[in-house]
């Protein structure tokens, strides 16, 4: 049955990857961003209602993280929204270790409509799409927590998750924890990318104070500081974050993408090979 499934953060990671994936199911997906008509802010909440309108389902991504001060009340307001327009079901992005995307998790449980929580690990795509890329491409990284232990999971996995418990009600009311199959050094990271690309990359362990002024001396805003500050010391630094799971498997009927892998076919695309200024 086609449905009408609203995307919020459509052109991010795993939103644009789930909107592809619906698009090809035959399902009319509606992308909620601000440039996007209807337009969908999460900074003006009189957005909210017309780009819910009409909607059977809906992705939820928060910008730039459910950490952030200002999450809670905005995932508020959008479930009120969203209750209040006939919504049959939202599915939440969260992030596994974070106590303060927990919170938004429960404002979404407790909101009235049928959900699922799926609580993501750190992205491989951060190496080949985001904040990472620029120093695997420069050939030298440099960053703190290094003996921290991390299952990175793949964007697509994630998306393929979202796109099938979106659909399937028998994942109501279930938190599910999307990770990879092992769990991998941000050094021994560097390692793989550089024997896949056959480019030396270095790996530098800095303290999070040094990380922090880098950051702030390349005109990072300060609360994206703070963001990256919060993400390193509160949850890569916490144990349970370093725990796999096997919910992938449970959902897909296959196992999580390893690292090698990714590397593998991210290798191919070139983009780790193309210079910082290009």
């Amino acid at each position: 049955m086609t449905s009408n499934i609203l995307v919020i953060g459509g052109t991010g990671k795993t939103g644009k990857r789930v909107a592809q994936n619906l698009t090809a199911q035959g399902h009319n997906v509606r992308i909620g961003g601000r440039n996007n008509d209807p337009a969908f802010d999460w900074e003006d909440p009189s957005t909210y209602a017309q780009a819910l309108k009409d909607m059977d389902r809906a992705y939820i991504v928060y910008y730039p993280d459910l950490a952030v001060p200002g999450a809670k009340k905005a995932i508020q307001t959008l479930t009120d929204a969203a209750l209040k327009s006939g919504l049959e079901k939202v599915v939440l992005l969260s992030g596994k270790g974070e106590k303060e995307a927990e919170a938004c998790e429960d404002i979404v449980a407790n909101s009235g409509l049928n959900y699922t929580v799926v609580r993501a690990s750190w992205f491989n795509q951060n190496f080949s799409e985001s904040f990472l890329l620029d120093p695997i491409q420069a050939g030298h990284v440099a960053l703190p927590m290094p003996e921290a232990e991390v299952p990175f999971v793949d964007a697509d996995d994630i998306a393929e998750v979202v796109t099938e418990v979106l659909q399937n009600d028998a994942y109501n009311s279930q938190i599910i924890t999307v990770t990879g199959p092992r769990k991998i050094t941000f050094k021994e990271i560097v390692n793989e990318i550089s024997i896949g690309t056959g480019r030396e990359i270095a790996f530098q362990s800095i303290s999070q104070e040094e990380y922090n002024a880098a950051m702030k001396a390349a005109g990072v805003p300060d609360d994206y500081i703070w963001l990256f500050d919060y993400l390193f010391r509160e949850v890569l630094g916490n144990p349970e974050n370093q725990d796999v799971s096997n919910d992938i498997e449970k959902v897909l009927g296959r196992p999580a993408t390893d690292f090698r892998a990714f590397v593998k076919k991210t290798a191919k695309t070139g983009v780790w090979n193309q210079s910082v200024t290009s």
